[in-house]
């Protein structure tokens, strides 16, 4: 049996034990019909037609770039798309902490264990916690059609996936960015913070918990594994290679990894406005920085966001010793293998000397 026959089997039975089917995701072009009215409107683009500009091909300084990066200016302008899935209702009533991972559709198993661990939709002495995926479109072009039937599975399952129409690739991870900022002002006035990372994090709620309640936090609170100085990549073999035709200063701004960060609701929104102003970039976690930049707020580097890992030697047994991850906030990156087992290790009996001072 396929990979593809198996996984759907399985899901078919999962529908087909529920007692409750989950709410299905809301068809983009109606209401959303979320019983909140406070809800300030919904998603308002509805067509993804967005040519390329072809003005820049006469101009030397574009036909130097990589095709990647001319594939990239080509459609840099085309800032919105429409909605595939959507789940306005995780934004009803008061949430205290919003839980935003970043995915794509092959990587099911990941989102599985996160559902399992961390992500757990919970409610902790009276603050609600709510979890969402964000997507893009597969990207293999031959199972594409495959991958998207089995997204659409999975979110009638759980419904928790808010998929957009555009490619999901590395250069797209802006796009998730800014996709999730206008959601996120359309649909979640009364969301009071938000924590975003990648889908190989290991992230402790309740040191979260504990940070956020620990003293008072203003409106600008953007807190995580923060870079200070860090300069464009100029050697192309590199991933996040930059070439100056894009960005010629010497530093970026201030940026957090991307591998978790922690926000408050009313800066979430402000941002929206700032991506706004601003021409997308090819890096995530930089273009971020650069609307952090825009509304003149600096990012605040705190030592138990980890989006690196524990330690750099990837071989200490550091990185795998759970007296040191129930002490952090976010650790950077573990299979979901791995991920459950240290779960596990943290929420267990563990006998560790006093907790360091971090938090």
């Amino acid at each position: 049996m396929t990979f593809w026959k198996l996984y759907k089997r399985v899901c078919l039975e999962r529908l087909a034990g529920r007692q409750k089917p989950k709410v299905k995701a809301w068809a983009t072009t109606q209401e959303p019909g979320v019983t909140d009215d406070t809800s300030p409107g919904n998603w308002d683009v509805t067509s993804s037609n967005c040519s390329a500009n072809l003005n820049l091909s006469s101009q030397a300084w574009f036909r130097a770039l990589e095709d990647n990066f001319k594939q990239f200016m080509l459609y840099r302008h085309c800032h919105f798309f429409p909605m595939i899935l959507n789940h306005p209702e995780k934004c009803t009533g008061e949430i205290y902490l919003l839980m935003v991972i970043k995915s794509v559709a092959t990587q099911h198993d990941r989102r599985e264990v996160i559902r399992k661990t961390w992500g757990k939709e919970q409610v902790v002495d009276g603050k609600r916690i709510k979890t969402l995926f964000l997507l893009g479109t597969p990207s293999n072009v031959e199972e594409r059609a495959n991958h998207q039937k089995l997204v659409e599975y999975e979110n009638y399952i759980y419904g928790d996936l808010l998929q957009w129409d555009f490619l999901d690739s590395f250069f797209n991870l802006t796009l998730k960015e800014t996709h999730f900022l206008k959601w996120f002002h359309t649909y979640c006035p009364r969301v009071q913070y938000v924590f975003k990372g990648d889908d190989d994090v290991f992230v402790s709620v309740e040191n979260i918990l504990e940070f956020l309640e620990g003293s008072s936090h203003d409106k600008n609170l953007f807190v995580g594994d923060v870079i200070f100085k860090a300069k464009p990549i100029r050697k192309k073999e590199n991933k996040y290679y930059i070439p100056h035709a894009l960005y010629n200063k010497t530093y970026y701004p201030p940026y957090a990894g991307g591998g978790g960060f922690l926000m408050h609701g009313r800066l979430a929104r402000r941002l929206h406005w700032a991506a706004e102003t601003l021409e997308i970039y090819p890096i995530d976690d930089v273009f971020l920085g650069m609307c952090l930049e825009v509304l003149q707020v600096t990012p605040v580097k705190h030592n138990a966001f980890k989006t690196f890992g524990l330690v750099k030697n990837k071989n200490s047994k550091m990185n795998r010793e759970p007296c040191f991850f129930k002490n952090m906030i976010v650790v950077h990156k573990l299979l979901p293998s791995d991920l459950m087992r240290m779960w596990h290790l943290v929420n267990s009996e563990l006998n560790c000397s006093k907790k360091m001072e971090l938090l």
